[in-house]
């Protein structure tokens, strides 16, 4: 049965035509993408199905009873509320069901048990149950541990304590609380780590509704989405199928489109020959037989979503010396709270580095330091090493004490190669405006020294032209400010790139010209993104912020995921070892010769005696693993190292856990 059926939906803004003929029909587990440029009508047309805009013209059925729940990027608008409220209030119609029971048992507490009030009870009860019994508040807040959320304490801090990402993720629980059949999700995977975002691919993977979204991250499209609603030049077209098959599909298309503009352009051109040499003469009249089949032609036009993309390259950098820089002894720490402690990081010339790691570890904080846009607290040293690297401070104002203050401190030592040029790009776009500078052009002028008419041509590949490049950066939105930081990027001449979640607020071809430009520079890249594709793309190495250091990975993002999944399953085998030794395990012998005493076995006794079972098999596993790490090669290479590393923490925690149980239960 259909969730939601729209036919021939039509949107006018201030008069003029937005949307024309949107039409899509979605069933219980479909999860349609909608695709369009900026300004294609994507986010209103989300509004309209949620019924907060208002549909001009079509029809739109939802099935009877259906639950609509809307996450979009506008911040909640009672900040005072605790965040626990905040999501529990995406499931309205459940409070009410728990109010109504509690009216009605207190009419039955004063005698009232009437059919009706007895009638009202039972179908009151029936349906909380049906979504969860009293335990959907727990459901609904466990969502929001995997939205990263994992500290339960934040649950009472009211919403203006949070920053603007973490109120986008708690309206995401919000939408995601109260069991919607249709959830519509305005780019859900905005401020979201990699945790966060493999986790929601599988939660709406299992869930049992229709989902339209709205995204630009090439990887969760490909994951989640099983429809896509292409929105273009004001016109909707339906594709049944993964996000990849509709990116093919539509590349024939294209390429179907493009010969047959190829053709009737030859067409045209030989007829306008022909009419041009025999306008006059014995053959005038085939001239104007032709001339009217001109007339007649209807021209092919590639419409207004084929108009210039962003394209751009980055020069040839200067050459660096070999090793960019290195950190040693690195430390990021916010009071008393240390986020990073013996860490070190190195750069070499033509590396690109991906940097990956959960929200709130540290790692814009420790890039800033890096790129010389925070102050760098150092050892004191100014000397030399041996091969002639300086060490370089990022910032002449010297840090605050830790524990004074709340900003972050980096410290630690960090040296830094010959003829290292950095240009760094900042996921915060605030610091676009340099002097009196108050339009792109301007901006452009005063951050890379150009000419009016050069920044003009520069701001022109980057979807900047005429009147465009007069925008004031105050109305900016937040693509165009990071395109005119690009920009500024590229016309930096940096051998050095550091980037800071460069794709935020970027578009999916955008994203793609993006990747290209990273994909051809000859310097060194340190890139920081939750953007999956790109990191598959760019990365030849991905240093990974783990237990509070840096852990170095070769090979680039496939690389770490093979050994993030295989530490997965070795935490897995021990595990499941522990568990098949509580089931198979036979009574110790001093609870046997207790029990053929006599003596009784209390619960705790029976307790102690299960566990010295479970440490047993727990030890033999542990043992199992020491035997199969005495190999060599298990040590062979730097990822069999993190590997057996893993797959031996892992058994020899079992083993410490269970000791503690048995210490608290034996007294």
């Amino acid at each position: 049965m259909a969730v939601i059926i729209a036919s021939d939906l039509q949107k006018d803004i201030s008069g003029e035509p937005l949307l024309r003929g949107i039409s899509f029909k979605l069933e219980r587990r479909d999860r349609m993408s909608l695709s369009g440029r900026n300004g294609a009508g994507k986010t209103t047309l989300l509004r309209m199905i949620a019924g907060e805009a208002s549909i001009d013209g079509g029809e739109l059925v939802l099935a009877k009873g259906a639950k609509v729940a809307l996450h979009d990027q506008r911040p909640p608008r009672d900040q005072q509320m605790t965040l626990r409220d905040y999501v529990l209030s995406g499931a309205p119609e459940l409070i009410a069901l728990e109010k109504r029971l509690a009216e009605l048992e207190q009419r039955m507490a004063s005698g009232d048990y009437e059919e009706p009030t007895l009638s009202a009870y039972a179908d009151a009860q029936a349906a909380l149950e049906h979504a969860g019994g009293y335990t959907w508040r727990e459901q609904a807040l466990a969502t929001l541990h995997g939205l990263g959320f994992t500290d339960d304490s934040v649950l009472d801090r009211r919403l203006e304590t949070f920053s603007g990402g973490e109120l986008t993720r708690a309206s995401l629980g919000r939408a995601l609380a109260g069991g919607p059949d249709l959830l519509l999700l305005d780019e859900p995977t905005n401020h979201l780590d990699i945790a966060s975002l493999e986790w929601l691919e599988t939660h709406l993977a299992a869930l049992d509704a229709a989902v339209i979204l709205i995204a630009h991250d090439r990887w969760f499209l490909e994951s989640v989405a099983t429809a896509v609603l292409e929105l273009e030049a004001g016109r909707g077209r339906f594709f049944p199928g993964t996000w990849h098959q509709w990116r093919s599909e539509r590349a024939q298309r294209e390429l179907a489109l493009g010969r047959a503009i190829e053709r009737q352009q030859a067409e045209i051109a030989r007829l306008e020959k022909f009419v041009t040499r025999f306008r006059a003469g014995t053959r005038a009249r085939q001239a104007q037989s032709r001339q009217k089949r001109l007339d007649r032609i209807e021209r092919i036009d590639r419409g207004e979503r084929d108009r210039e993309g962003l394209a751009f390259a980055f020069k040839p950098p200067e050459r660096s010396g070999r090793v960019v820089f290195e950190l040693e002894g690195g430390r990021v720490q916010i009071g008393e709270r240390v986020l990073l402690h013996d860490a070190e990081l190195w750069l070499e010339r033509g590396e690109h580095v991906s940097v990956v790691g959960p929200n709130g570890a540290g790692k814009t904080t420790l890039i800033e330091a890096l790129a010389g846009a925070r102050p760098f607290a150092d050892d004191g040293s100014t000397a030399r090493d041996a091969t002639g690297m300086a060490l370089r401070a990022g910032a002449t104002a010297a840090p605050s004490p830790a524990g004074e203050g709340d900003g972050p401190v980096v410290s630690g030592k960090l040296l830094t190669g010959h003829n290292v040029k950095i240009g760094f790009l900042s996921q915060h776009t605030e610091d676009l405006h340099a002097g009196s500078a108050r339009t792109v052009v301007e901006a452009c002028q005063a951050r890379t020294g150009l000419t009016p008419a050069n920044a003009r041509a520069l701001l022109g590949r980057f979807l900047f032209s005429g009147e465009e490049a007069e925008k004031p950066l105050e109305g900016l939105s937040g693509g165009e400010r990071q395109r005119l930081s690009l920009a500024i990027l590229v016309q930096s001449g940096a051998n050095v790139l550091i980037l800071d979640e460069p794709t935020n607020h970027l578009d999916v071809e955008s994203r793609e010209a993006l990747e290209d430009a990273l994909h051809d520079f000859q310097g060194s890249l340190l890139l920081i993104s939750h953007d999956r594709a790109l990191l598959d793309a760019i990365g030849s190495r991905t240093v990974a912020f783990e237990d509070g250091t840096l852990r170095s990975y070769q090979g680039g993002w496939p690389e770490y995921l093979r050994v993030r999944e295989q530490r997965a399953q070795a935490a897995a085998d021990v595990k499941q070892a522990v568990v098949a030794a509580r089931v198979q395990s036979q009574p110790k012998p001093a609870a046997k010769r207790a029990a053929g005493r006599g003596v009784t076995v209390g619960g705790s006794a029976k307790r102690q005696a299960k566990l010295e079972q479970q440490i047993e098999q727990a030890e033999a596993a542990l043992r199992e693993v020491e035997d199969e790490l005495a190999d060599a090669a298990a040590w062979a290479t730097p990822e069999r190292s993190a590997q057996s590393s893993a797959r031996h923490e892992a058994a020899k925690r079992a083993v410490d856990e269970l000791y503690a149980q048995y210490e608290q239960v034996a007294g």
